[in-house]
């Protein structure tokens, strides 16, 4: 545990060591206001609660939690530290947790950052809190699942943009799996069975279970599943091409 709260540590201060981290918060941040407020139709809802903050959130992770990963392993593989990393006494297993960690507590930042919102729907009326607590712990495991399947794809290949582009695409079919302009390409000759099995996989499902303030302990289990098993992958894949 203390190996993987070091690389933890290490990762973390390198995330705020550039203006990169600073840049990705303000845009998130910025992105996050003007889809609430302005195509999320904040006040025009004339509702105290943050639908419209956390209905946007699967796509605003779609493009910027690659922007996250892709450097994860990617940066590591093009300028040989990777090897460096895997010369230390730690394992594989300690080093991709260490930097997953990393990644998804600097996501939790920027999402905490984002309080502002809670306090104005608070100041306006009187949600309910509880499903708001819900839909961000939803939030936050829904960032977990995108930075696994971008962590395990930027173990794949020395180039970022590579590793962006394929993390989109990735995260895009887990995101729209369950929703109907799919589902009906699946219908027409596919059992239901298959379809239901199509359709759990969505991000945007379960994610709006979340959001609806019912705790599913389905939808825990599917993040939690997601993120070992992307994770373990990505523990394969770097054992795979250890010293190439």
């Amino acid at each position: 545990m203390n190996t993987i709260l070091s690389i933890t540590k290490r990762e973390i201060s390198g995330y705020f060591a550039t203006p990169v981290a600073y840049v990705f918060i303000v845009i998130f941040l910025i992105m996050s206001g003007l889809f609430t407020f302005y195509m999320g139709g904040f006040y025009e809802r004339g509702q105290a609660d943050l639908t419209s903050f956390f209905e946007w959130h699967p796509w605003l992770y779609l493009f910027l939690i690659p922007a996250i990963s892709m450097r994860l392993w990617a940066e590591e593989r093009r300028n040989g530290t990777i090897e460096l990393l895997m010369t230390l006494p730690i394992s594989t297993s300690q080093a991709v947790i260490g930097k997953f960690i990393a990644a998804w507590l600097f996501t939790a930042i920027s999402l905490m950052l984002t309080f502002p919102m809670w306090l104005t729907v608070n100041y306006l009326g009187e949600p309910d809190n509880g499903t708001i607590i819900a839909s961000y712990l939803g939030s936050l495991l829904m960032a977990g699942g995108y930075l696994a399947i971008g962590s395990c794809i930027s173990s794949l290949t020395k180039n970022q943009v590579i590793a962006f582009v394929v993390t989109i695409a990735v995260c895009f079919l887990f995101t729209v799996s369950g929703m109907p302009i799919v589902l009906n390409f699946f219908s027409s000759w596919t059992p239901q069975a298959l379809l239901d099995t199509i359709a759990s996989f969505s991000f945007i499902s379960n994610f709006t279970d979340l959001t609806q303030g019912v705790i599913d302990i389905r939808n825990i289990i599917y993040f939690i599943s997601l993120i070992m098993g992307a994770l373990t992958l990505n523990v394969i894949s770097i054992n795979s091409k250890k010293g190439i």
